[in-house]
């Protein structure tokens, strides 16, 4: 098996490179059960310039800290803790983190704060999913956000002052154990879900190493058979993931933002034959409101009547007719020449839809 692995790596640095729209199997896809893992923490900053906050909440956890180091306060004394913030530190544990390795953390103020700019975290245990501390966050923060704040109560603020960073401010004590090295095949899960990614994935695979050696499970993931050494393994991987292979193309679609008014439309988006026709009309509306005088030696008054304006203008429309299978390149040009705006774009895009006249899925978000 040895030889085998040998020989493998010297035929991976032999690989003609494929096409540039051909991709890695390393960029399509993920080994399954490697993977990072969220942390979660609660802890106090401390060294504010005045920009803390004075909550229930804080108060107790100011008390429970001095307690820790062997300080009381009476009950019935109020801390002015003006200079402490409670906050919430986040981590994302990488696969493979061994312990006294550091990752990266964010501290978000959780109560009124105002500013987190100057201040310290004090030792915060970080917990997973199952309640077991993983690492110890402590440090300076780096915070981007500033604050200005009036005697009038105007106030301005660049980016958001309540949220800082501390790079390598976690130290890791807790090894996540996965199943990299277990059994005796690797499951390859696609990104992006699709059935002639899969068999495409899969059929790369037996054409390196061999017939039967990886099996397309689903439309996501692929199995292969793998060493069961752990060292072996990690160099057999290290030569499947480098393969390249050309990837199912997407499902025709049309995407729509409604609120940035940004349309992205496939590649493979054709249309049936079709006539539009892009115009409108521009409705003014002004009121006018006039007196009226009521007639000599009358008992009438004088009173104010509403007369209102309208005004209708109409667009010079233009139509423009589309052929049987207008590519995107076509469709882009011909609405363009019209003059219509993201707007419009997206009107006449759905009407499209909803006359049938789209080959492709439109999609708006």
């Amino acid at each position: 098996m040895k030889s085998t692995i040998q020989y493998l790596l010297l035929i991976s640095c032999l690989i003609i490179a494929l096409p540039s729209n051909a991709a890695r199997i390393k960029d399509v896809a993920d080994v399954q059960g490697v993977r990072s893992n969220q942390l979660v923490g609660y802890g106090l900053v401390v060294g504010l310039p005045g920009t803390g906050e004075q909550s229930p909440f804080t108060e107790q956890s100011f008390r429970t800290m001095l307690s820790n180091f062997g300080i009381s306060l009476p009950s019935n004394m109020r801390a002015q803790i003006k200079n402490v913030a409670a906050v919430s530190v986040s981590a994302e544990l990488p696969a493979f983190a061994k312990p006294g390795q550091s990752v990266d953390i964010t501290v978000s103020s959780i109560g009124s704060a105002k500013s987190l700019r100057g201040g310290t975290l004090m030792q915060t245990f970080l917990t997973g999913l199952d309640g077991n501390v993983y690492a110890v966050a402590q440090g300076s923060l780096i915070v981007s956000g500033l604050g200005a704040e009036g005697l009038d109560g105007s106030r301005i603020l660049v980016n958001t002052p309540t949220v800082g960073r501390i790079p390598n401010g976690a130290m890791v004590e807790r090894e996540v154990n996965t199943p990299f090295g277990q059994g005796d095949f690797i499951t390859l899960n696609l990104k992006r879900s699709d059935f002639t990614t899969s068999k495409r994935l899969a059929d790369t695979i037996n054409n390196f190493i061999g017939a039967d050696t990886a099996h397309s499970l689903d439309a996501t993931s692929v199995q292969v058979r793998a060493p069961r050494d752990i060292n072996q393994r990690v160099s057999y991987l290290s030569t499947l993931e480098n393969l390249t292979f050309q990837p199912g193309d997407s499902s025709a679609k049309i995407i729509i933002n409604s609120r940035t008014g940004t349309i992205v439309i496939g590649k493979d988006v054709r249309l049936f034959p079709a006539a539009i026709t892009h115009g409108g009309l521009t409705v003014t509306i002004a009121e006018n409101p006039r007196v009226v005088q009521p007639a000599p030696f009358s008992d009438g008054v004088t009173a104010v009547e509403e007369s209102s304006i309208i005004d209708v203008t109409r667009d010079q429309s233009r139509m423009f007719k589309f052929d049987p299978g207008v590519t995107l390149d076509d469709l882009v040009r011909t609405v363009n020449a019209v003059g219509a705006a993201p707007g419009d774009l997206m009107a006449i895009l759905e009407a499209l839809k909803e006359a049938g006249a789209i080959h492709g899925e439109l999609v708006v978000i």
